[in-house]
């Protein structure tokens, strides 16, 4: 249900601000995100009048000097405003900052929290205005990015169980400021704002005010821009959904046809693709060329392109991305009553029995070592696993995985299970000749 705010109140702010927060979607409840600067500050302020389900966010990232003073500001502010606060402190390593510096590491900390924070049916409300957008895309633009990264920050996107909302997207920061001081706002200033060493900074310190100067318009004519940037990125991703569709199969891509592509359609294509496994894009300084080695190489040839956390592969005429999964690096006991965890798959061995008779014999876990044989039925001639898996169509990289168990006796082990491929019919079936049931199940199933 949606919450009015305070009539009289409500009616004491601008249109152009009060707006686009009083026409927000119904919500749960909406959470402003609170930095103590004077854009979130008047947000805050704004929202409250609007709205009766409001409640802030502080995220103390410690990282300055006057971070105590900052939250306390904060809660002072809110207790003022009867709104409740939430506040939540992160340590932001500097060593952990990785290539994207500082400000990446703060932010992905801040979202990090804003996941965790967010239930279903929350906003969560921030103060980026049309100064910050243009930032954004001159930034994104100097990193040598695509039509995604110059349409900018969206109005609104989903974001852990809710939803973001930037509702002062076409407002500039000189408006939001003569607001705040005409009616005698009180705010804390960043000590880091002003630092030239943030490319940001840089910026909206040293660039902006000469481009703003010379084209007294700019904000609108990069608002246009990225709006329009925007549109072709959304059909772009409308394409790739239609040619999925084409060209899948089981959640892998033909290599026919995709070969029957452009290399533009292929490259975006395979973009959607790791993009919607929320994977991040691989840095390659030709994309074409790569892309190119992997779709057309021919059957004989194992090329990959990898990527952070995944890699992309082709097998028996089809293209795979495949994640990095981790297995135990020894061979692990299968105890009964307990879930043993193998990279994607989990197996678990129970009794048929409410009481069983006896314990189960060991049963061990492990990955191929090299010349395993299986034998399907008891007495029946034993086959080689690699020719078998061969013959099931399983890539090699899953081979390598894959858990192999084990049921162990003096002087023997025999192999019983082989992932959720197969499984003896001692430990399977309705009527188990072990008196034990072996379960092993993958992640996606």
């Amino acid at each position: 249900m949606k919450a009015g705010g305070n009539t009289a109140r409500e009616s004491g702010w601008p249109d152009d601000l009060r707006g686009p927060v009083s026409s927000l979607p119904d919500s749960s409840r909406i959470l402003v995100a609170l930095s103590g600067g004077l854009d979130s500050t008047l947000l805050l302020y704004v929202a409250a009048a609007c709205h009766r389900n409001v409640c802030a966010l502080h995220i103390n990232h410690q990282l300055q000097p006057n971070h105590s003073q900052t939250e306390q500001f904060c809660r002072s502010l809110c207790e003022r405003l009867a709104v409740p606060l939430l506040v939540e402190r992160v340590d932001v390593a500097v060593g952990e900052s990785g290539s994207g510096g500082l400000e990446e590491a703060a932010r992905l900390a801040r979202y990090d929290v804003f996941r965790r924070v967010l239930g279903a049916g929350d906003l969560l409300l921030m103060a980026h205005h049309a100064d910050d957008q243009v930032e954004t895309v001159l930034f994104r633009l100097l990193r040598g990015t695509g039509v995604t990264g110059l349409a900018g920050m969206p109005e609104s996107r989903r974001l852990g169980q809710g939803a973001l909302f930037r509702p002062w997207l076409a407002v500039s920061r000189d408006r939001l400021e003569q607001v705040a001081r005409d009616v005698g706002l009180s705010w804390v200033e960043d000590p880091s704002n002003t630092s030239l060493a943030f490319d940001r900074n840089y910026l909206r310190h040293a660039v902006l005010p000469g481009l703003k100067e010379r084209w007294p318009g700019l904000l609108k004519r990069v608002e246009h821009s990225a709006r329009a940037c925007a549109e072709s990125d959304t059909l772009s991703h409308r394409l790739a959904e239609l040619q999925w569709q084409m060209c899948s199969d089981s959640g892998q891509l033909r290599l026919a046809s995709i070969q029957a592509l452009s290399p533009l359609e292929q490259r975006n294509l395979v973009r959607w693709w790791i993009h919607r496994q929320g994977l991040k894009m691989p840095a390659l300084a030709d994309w074409d060329q790569s892309l190119a080695e992997l779709v057309q190489a021919g059957e004989d040839r194992t090329p990959e392109i990898r990527g952070d956390g995944f890699s992309l592969r082709r097998y028996r005429g089809y293209l795979y991305l495949v994640p990095n999964v981790e297995v135990p690096a020894h061979s692990a006991g299968l105890e009964p009553g307990r879930t043993l965890q193998w990279g994607p798959w989990t197996l678990r061995l129970t009794p048929t029995a409410t009481t069983p008779e006896a314990a189960p014999p060991p049963i061990r876990v492990s990955t191929r070592q090299g010349g395993e044989r299986l034998r399907f039925e008891e007495g029946g001639h034993s086959r080689s696993l690699k020719t078998w898996l061969q013959e099931q169509g399983v890539p090699p990289w899953e081979r390598a995985l894959l858990p192999l168990v084990y049921h162990e006796t003096p002087g023997a082990s025999e192999l019983i299970a082989v992932g959720d491929l197969w499984c003896s019919e001692q430990y399977s079936g309705s009527a188990p000749a072990a008196g034990w049931r072996l379960i092993v199940e993958r992640d996606c199933d």
